[in-house]
Order: C-alpha cells, then structure tokens, then sequence
C-alpha cells in the first residue's frame, strides 16, 4: 500500500515534531467554494447530496485540489446523519437549515428509535470515505467525525437550531431520565457509526459539541462530556487519534483531559496561549482563529495568524484552525492569505 505523503496533522496530534504547524479548516468542505455551489445545484436538498457518494468524495477532495498547504481532508457528511438513519424524519430548510418535523419529547420516541438498523442505512458515509481515499491517493490524512450526543439531541429535541435551548433545557431539568436515554442511545450507536469510518479508511476522528457551552459547568460534565468520554473509551484507537472540540468550551479544559481525546478543539474565544500552559504536554491543541478574520485584509488576515502562532509558541502539538466553520461568504483570496503564512512556516 502507498505510504501517506503527508502526516504532519497526524504528527502533532501525537505531539511529535513538525516542519510547520499543520492546518485544515472546519466545513473545508463546503460552501465558500465555486466548485461545491456548482455541484450542489445538481442535487434537490442537501441530505440528498450527502448520499451521493461520488459527489460528497468529490467535494471532500475539493479543498485539496485547490489549497496544497491544507494537511488534512475531513468527509463530506452532516452531524445529523445518524438520527435521521435511526427514523426521524430531516430536511434541510433554506435560510432555516436542519429541521426534524416529530422532535423528541418523550420516553416512548426515544425507545421508537431505530439504533439496530441505522448503521447499515449510513453505508452511504463508509462508501463517501473509501472512494475520497482513493481519490486523495494518500495526499494528505482524511477525518471522520460525528456530532457529539449532547449537540446532535439538541438538534432532536429542539426540532431545528436554537437560541435559547429552552426545549432540551427544560427536558434536562424536568426529565432528565428521558434525555439520559436519548444520550445513551446516541452515544452507542456514534461509537458504532465512527468505529466503522475507521474500517473504511478514517485516518483521525473529530467529534463536534458545538452546543455543549451553552451548559453550565455540572450540566456539561454529565450531560455532554461525559458521553462524549464513553464514546472515545469504545473507538478502535489503533494509531488513530481523536479530537474533541466544545465551542465556548475553553473554561473546562482540565475536566476534558480526562476524555481520552488526543486533541482538544479551541474557538476564539479562548487565549491559545494559557490554554497550552493549561493542558502542558498531555494533549494537543486544535485553533483557533475567528472565522470572522476571514473578512479582513489581507494584512489583518495574516497578522492574526502569525499572532495565534506565536501566541501557541515553539511547541510540538498545534492544529491551526479557525475556531468554527468555515462561513459560506468567505473570499478564497482570505483563505490563500490565511495558508500563505502558515505554508511559509516550513523549516
């Protein structure tokens, strides 16, 4: 089998020395490129787009294509995959964005969900990664991911995004045997859903808590962090490593040390700089530029670049990245300024 070409990424999540800090950017995949929009318009609503395999492996490699500084590929998929194959019923809203049409709020919709059948009904992800392997003809690593349970209930319970998480919030405090379920349920069947991306060729696996700060401290530990913590302890960890990432997270830290992650996602709102005095050598750190920076100059671009990577230091054991996703109006010429400064990093 052809040697990977490049695994500074897979490096410095292990903490190992590199020629320059590795980057890739979260929904690398997606909407901010000419070449995505081109393809998406060929496709009805974005679930159907997502199981098109030669479409979803061609926007995976898309970014490589176009950016040879970026170190990783991440698969063209949603957080929403796995309820969707378990019965409820998704679509994709315009300007709303993910919406389910029977949202949980009971024990008994918890039980009706189909966590026996649902992997076989996300081959259509396994196939999406063994055809963008080949297509990446080891290039670069390829990541796998999934939303962590506490992110993808929201999303369940809420019925679509939310400001206030009134809904699940309510559910935690009045009933929170229901949501443990609903949690439980989840967690099994994403170490499932992820164990089988590494089968099918997973170089790293990222798990999105996107909605996990909007906890408090104990709520998060036992609502979120915790299954979270069951999920890696289940992951064929087999020189593959994790990274875990909780926006608006960067105050708990130390308690997610104790995950089993390799690497820990950081979003702007977090100094880089404490954070690695904060985690010392036990994990890397992924981050952590404001997608919003994208909109800059250029000049400005490259300055808060260069300041995130001074502010991390001559350390093994950064991800640069931004802090959240990639936005769909984002200039490519930001993102060339963004790479050109990390590119020049290489000793």
């Amino acid at each position: 089998m052809k040697t990977l070409q490049n695994t500074r990424f897979l490096q410095a999540l292990k903490r190992q020395p590199v020629d320059r800090t590795p980057v890739w950017m979260m929904r690398q995949a997606g909407r901010y490129l000419p070449e995505y929009r081109k393809l998406r318009a060929e496709m009805p609503d974005f679930l159907s787009f997502c199981q098109q395999t030669d479409m979803a492996a061609e926007v995976t490699v898309q970014p490589i294509n176009r950016f040879p500084t970026l170190d990783a590929a991440i698969v063209f998929s949603d957080i929403l995959t796995i309820p969707a194959a378990m019965g409820l019923d998704l679509v994709f809203l315009k300007d709303e964005g993910p919406c389910f049409s029977s949202p949980i709020q009971s024990m008994q919709a918890v039980k009706q969900l189909d966590d026996v059948t649902a992997i076989d009904k996300l081959n259509y992800v396994f196939t999406t990664i063994k055809k963008a392997k080949i297509a990446l003809n080891q290039r670069v690593p390829l990541i796998g991911f999934a939303g962590s349970p506490w992110t993808v209930g929201c999303y369940m319970v809420e019925g679509r995004g939310s400001k206030t998480f009134q809904t699940i919030k309510t559910m935690l405090y009045r009933a929170p045997d229901i949501l443990h379920a609903l949690l439980s349920k989840l967690a099994d069947c994403t170490a499932i859903y992820l164990n089988q991306q590494i089968d099918s060729g997973a170089d790293a696996i990222m798990l999105f808590d996107t909605w996990g700060g909007v906890l408090t401290e104990s709520a998060y530990q036992i609502f979120s962090l915790q299954y979270m913590t069951q999920i890696i302890s289940q992951l064929k960890r087999d020189n593959i490593p994790v990274i875990m990432f909780t926006k608006n997270g960067g105050q708990w830290l130390e308690s997610m040390l104790s995950s089993g992650a390799d690497a820990l996602g950081l979003d702007w709102t977090a100094n880089i700089h404490q954070a690695r005095k904060r985690v010392g050598h036990r994990v890397a750190l992924q981050g952590n530029m404001d997608p919003l920076v994208l909109f800059g100059t250029p000049e400005n671009i490259q300055n808060e670049v260069r300041r995130i990577l001074a502010d991390f230091g001559d350390h093994p054991g950064h991800v640069f990245n931004l802090g959240h996703g990639i936005l769909p109006q984002t200039p490519i010429e930001s993102v060339e300024a963004m790479l050109a400064v990390i590119g020049a990093g290489s000793k």
